[in-house]
């Protein structure tokens, strides 16, 4: 018998974010078959490479699912009250079924007022003060992409977490805190670590799933960790090694996956699910302006 220990199986994003856009693509025929196709007005405001990748991936994926894409790139130079008169315009187009801004957003635009300028049914970053405070209160809204992957991810991997403790490294208002609220309504006992908690490590000892969202390069490693617990890893960053750049989480997953019993890694694992809810949110979206109003409005 060998005396080498287990190592955590992979948590596969790309295979689950397959799945979810097969629902996407399933849910866009019926609609299609009511008339109505949903669609994703993506603004990009200047001239970051990386979100021009990002945008690029989004756009692509939302043409695979069937969801017709409507580009808006604008120059860095942009004034900030263009980009409120765009989006009141999308705002108001029964044709446009959710806005997507693609962040950050050039320096001396308020990324808060660009946030709160998108109507809330048409939010599907679910980052609009009306979508947060829905989530807390457990409304039907639309939620922050990342967090609802990282909760497909556990339900494929746990099944049921219900009793569950989770800890979730970080607060941030686009990862930390709404994937807490969505663990607490998953009926999981949660505890939030942040840089001013007291002995982290040990906190964090005590959860059977962990989730990971600080931004900082391999954070995290086995000495932070229960044996068997879940870790997501939603970090990603790029570090210069001796054989050149690459991407690591927030986690050090080679230490790590020698104590937990399921991780997520990077890349391939929340990636690529934060895509496939930006697309469901788009279709939820649709759905939410139907019932609002007749589809064949929506339709146009």
């Amino acid at each position: 018998m060998s005396n080498t220990p287990s190592l955590a199986r992979d948590i596969d994003g790309k295979a689950i974010a397959a799945r979810v856009l097969e629902e996407v693509r399933e849910d866009v025929a019926a609609l299609a078959g009511q008339g109505v196709i949903p669609s994703l007005a993506v603004l990009l405001v200047g001239d970051d490479p990386a979100s021009h990748v990002y945008v690029r991936n989004k756009l692509l994926r939302a043409e695979e699912a069937g969801i017709r894409s409507l580009e808006h790139r604008l120059p860095a130079s942009t004034r900030q009250a263009e980009v409120l008169q765009l989006i009141a315009e999308l705002n108001a187009d029964p044709a446009v079924n959710g806005i997507l801004v693609q962040l950050p957003l050039p320096a001396h635009i308020e990324e808060q007022a660009v946030i709160h300028a998108i109507d809330p049914i048409k939010d599907v970053d679910g980052f609009h003060r009306e979508n947060v405070g829905g989530l807390v209160q457990g409304a039907e809204v639309l939620t922050p992409c990342t967090p609802s992957g990282c909760m497909r991810l556990l339900q494929e991997t746990c099944g049921d977490v219900s009793g569950l403790h989770a800890v979730v490294i970080g607060r941030s208002n686009i990862v930390g805190k709404p994937m807490a609220t969505l663990l607490l309504q998953a009926h999981c006992s949660v505890s939030v670590i942040h840089s001013r908690s007291i002995d982290a490590p040990a906190l964090c000892r005590l959860a059977d799933i962990v989730v990971v969202a600080v931004g900082r390069p391999q954070l995290i490693d086995a000495s932070w960790l229960k044996p068997g617990a879940v870790v997501i890893d939603v970090g990603i960053n790029r570090i210069e090694t001796e054989a050149g750049p690459r991407l690591v989480g927030d986690v050090d997953y080679a230490s790590a996956r020698t104590v937990a019993s399921a991780i997520t890694p990077v890349p391939g694992g929340v990636g690529p699910m934060t895509i496939a809810y930006l697309l469901k949110n788009t279709v939820i979206a649709t759905h939410l302006q139907g019932a609002r109003r007749p589809l064949a409005a929506v339709a146009g």
